[in-house]
């Protein structure tokens, strides 16, 4: 297991993970125990949906208890306050604007385990964040999308 993924994050994303893992064990699992016990009353387990779905949700948080184990385990804590804001990485902010005349967007360039493009935060594994990293502010990128290719402009980095 010594070459087990990282997962790069920040502090605040390490302790959502730790909070849903916590949920997990202490309330969604018994949740789910509970609903095996009632399911099994029903009778006859090879015709019985309750208990087919019971179990199916079980073996669905003991996945997402695993998974995120693995990655409480292997995170690589992003220092916030040791980066400086002239270079886009790992934990820094980016506008950017679409060249010739796309609007201004930003996000956050985070580790796959926080990633929520809703909220503004992007996988650094995302092709957008994969092809600015690395680059200053007045810099021209092209990105390669599933949807082709794009060119955009560093407008700010936070």
């Amino acid at each position: 297991m010594a070459n087990e993924k990282q997962f790069p994050m920040t502090a605040a994303g390490k302790q959502k993970l730790e909070d849903e893992l916590d949920f997990l064990k202490t309330i969604k699992r018994k949740e789910v125990v509970e609903r095996i016990k009632i399911a099994r009353d029903f009778g006859d387990l090879s015709e019985n949906a309750e208990y087919d779905s019971a179990k199916e949700d079980q073996a669905f948080v003991e996945g997402r208890i695993s998974t995120l184990e693995s990655m409480i385990r292997n995170a690589v804590i992003i220092d916030e306050n040791d980066m400086s804001n002239d270079i886009v990485r790992l934990g820094t902010t980016v506008t950017f604007v679409e060249v010739p005349d796309g609007d201004k967007e930003s996000y956050t360039i985070v580790g796959s385990a926080e990633a929520d493009p809703l909220e503004g935060r992007i996988s650094n594994d995302s092709p957008i964040a994969k092809s600015m990293i690395g680059h200053t502010i007045g810099d021209r990128v092209k990105v390669l999308t599933p949807g082709g290719e794009m060119e955009i402009e560093i407008v700010s980095i936070s």
